[in-house]
């Protein structure tokens, strides 16, 4: 199949996806479940690129796994974690902000999900359209780095479950494993895992646009919808997160800053 056609084809089906879901959110008022639906989708357009692109059959096995197994995985996490539950609180927020035009907001909301799937799917079709196969180092460079992403982004899910499942918790800011070492460890592993498409595509033609996908997903994280709008709600809803955001890293795992660090430094006078 071209290209242009099977690229047209992906955003079809996600544009016809994601205003079915848009007409359910309109009548159960959760937009939650976009969540899940948006891995899912997006998992299934890595399957689809591999299945009916023209290239080397190991690049179109990477993407197929790769990209299947993620979308698999964190849609069914999301799903968990949104299924049968009150509306996510961000949702919620953007619904009462919107007021009477919630309706026609949320479907371009849901239409931008679309958007931005497509531009994370270079990572697929790349690959996927190229008939050249990337040098054995970059193969291993790849696979250990999406491997690692996927085990990551896995265990964070599993610590902050656990701790949310702990009724002692209740209010209470995560600091268990990953949760130590960033505010945002799923966030990292998630933008992680696009890097490895991006690894395995160097050299193969149009590799560089692979570098979109990552830059894409790291700035929504942090910038648009997922880091800003979490905290916003956080800094009143558990205790000690202010100061959690002064001592631990937002997005890289790094060691916690120690507190007395932290007083130091204000109390150090400025040039």
């Amino acid at each position: 199949m071209p290209f242009a056609a099977a690229f047209a084809l992906a955003f079809v089906a996600l544009v016809i996806a994601f205003s079915i879901a848009w007409m359910v959110q309109l009548r159960t008022r959760n937009a939650g479940m976009i969540d899940p639906l948006w891995a899912a989708t997006l998992g299934l357009v890595a399957v689809f690129a591999a299945a009916v692109g023209p290239g080397a059959g190991i690049n179109r096995v990477a993407v197929a796994l790769g990209g299947g197994a993620w979308g698999a995985r964190l849609a069914l996490h999301l799903w968990r974690r949104n299924h049968g539950q009150p509306e996510d609180p961000r949702y919620a927020a953007l619904r009462a902000q919107w007021g009477d035009a919630a309706a026609p907001r949320m479907l371009a909301f849901y239409l931008m999900q679309a958007c931005a799937s497509m531009i994370l799917s270079i990572a697929f079709f790349v690959p996927a359209w190229s008939v050249a196969t990337p040098a054995i180092p970059l193969v291993v460079a790849a696979l250990a780095t999406g491997l690692a992403a996927v085990l990551g982004e896995s265990a964070a899910d599993r610590q902050l479950r656990r701790h949310i499942a702990d009724p002692a918790n209740r209010g209470r800011v995560c600091t268990s494993g990953w949760w130590r070492y960033s505010r945002h460890p799923n966030y990292f592993f998630e933008s992680l895992h696009w890097c490895a498409y991006t690894l395995w595509s160097i050299g193969l033609p149009w590799g560089w646009a692979t570098l979109a996908p990552p830059f894409a997903m790291a700035w929504l994280l942090l910038k648009v919808s997922g880091v800003p709008m979490l905290e916003a709600r956080l800094v009143h809803s558990r205790a000690g997160y202010r100061e959690y955001m002064r001592t631990t890293s937002a997005f890289i795992p790094w060691p916690p800053r120690r507190e007395e660090q932290h007083h130091n430094s204000e109390r150090r006078p400025h040039p």
